[in-house]
């Protein structure tokens, strides 16, 4: 498809969340913008990782939200909308088999297909009377790959799933309005229905666990996540854990 006033197709940028940020400080951000590239040479991953995309493998791609009808206390609830955007594309094609790990990679079987990494503008001032302002939330796909770099402990794409090609534009076209439509039932502000649709869908609910905090080890059962974004596990106790406190084994 062309490339629009809201759905711009780049030929290759360092991060589309970088670009998509850079528009909004620049003041020329509009709601439901969103930023595709063909190449991503330096993307953004979860806690400071890098994430690279060759041009035709995959989809790279960040949207444009504007967030001041929502309070900033209420962030995991775009999380979770998102989430679910990219479960149910992922779906479609998967033959139902993608859930989400939590908070929001999400995952065919064990193996990575997909991940979300959103950046917030916030007014400056008092904690309490702070405006969540925008929202760039950036989305990779793995599409057409077959070789990945060795780093990566689990990839997996669509190609390998289905053992077919894709034109990357088009399903991210795909991917902007699934992303759109959920934003839309997030203004709805039917929290509790957002957040059981999010847990139906998450990755080992109920199943043993090994995870890894620190230089420890163990096994926990996977309860819940709560509407804060902390990870609920039981084991002899139950216990929370906060984004970026702990580390899988897979």
């Amino acid at each position: 498809m062309p490339d629009n006033a809201f759905f711009k197709i780049l030929d290759s940028v360092d991060s589309t969340n970088n670009y998509a940020m850079a528009k909004v400080r620049q003041g020329m951000a509009k709601h439901g913008m969103a930023f595709v590239t063909k190449e991503q040479t330096a993307g953004k991953g979860q806690r400071g990782k890098t994430w690279r995309s060759i041009s035709g493998q995959s989809i790279a791609m960040s949207l444009i939200l504007k967030m001041d009808m929502l309070r900033i206390d209420q962030q995991f609830y775009l999380s979770i909308c998102m989430a679910l955007a990219a479960n149910d594309f992922l779906n479609k094609y998967s033959g139902g088999q993608t859930t989400i790990k939590w908070p929001n990679d999400l995952y065919w079987c064990d193996r990575k297909a997909a991940g979300v990494l959103i950046e917030n503008v916030v007014s400056t001032g008092q904690l309490q009377t702070r405006n969540w302002q925008w929202a760039v939330v950036g989305i990779g796909i793995n599409i057409n790959q077959t070789d990945f770099d060795a780093s990566l402990p689990n990839p997996v794409s669509l190609k390998q799933i289905t053992g077919k090609e894709y034109d990357v534009i088009v399903l991210a076209e795909e991917l902007y309005y699934l992303m759109m439509k959920w934003f839309d039932k997030l203004l709805e502000k039917n929290y509790s229905e957002l957040h059981a649709a999010y847990l139906q869908q998450l990755y080992k609910k109920n199943e043993k666990v090994r995870l890894k905090k620190e230089n420890a080890v163990f096994e926990t059962v996977i309860k819940s996540v709560n509407t804060q974004g902390q990870l609920i596990t039981q084991d002899a106790i139950e216990r929370v854990f906060n984004v970026g406190e702990i580390e899988w084994i897979l």
